[in-house]
């Protein structure tokens, strides 16, 4: 299952709207990968979605 293990973010449901307005069910999921972060000192190979490793690109906790 596709969820970020920092932010919780998972996937959403919504509607795909076409020209003729016809309504479809859609999901939504986030851009998750597999990354090695250093959390304490240590490598810790955990699910993280694109936005949320920009965060911490942003707040210098990554490089």
């Amino acid at each position: 299952m596709a969820i970020c293990e920092i932010s919780g973010k998972g996937k959403m449901y919504g509607h795909n709207v076409s020209f003729s307005q016809r309504h479809t069910r859609k999901v939504f999921k986030p851009n998750v990968s597999k990354r090695t972060l250093v959390i304490n000192g240590q490598k810790v190979k955990c699910n993280v979605a694109a936005s949320t490793l920009r965060t911490l690109k942003k707040k210098g906790l990554v490089k």
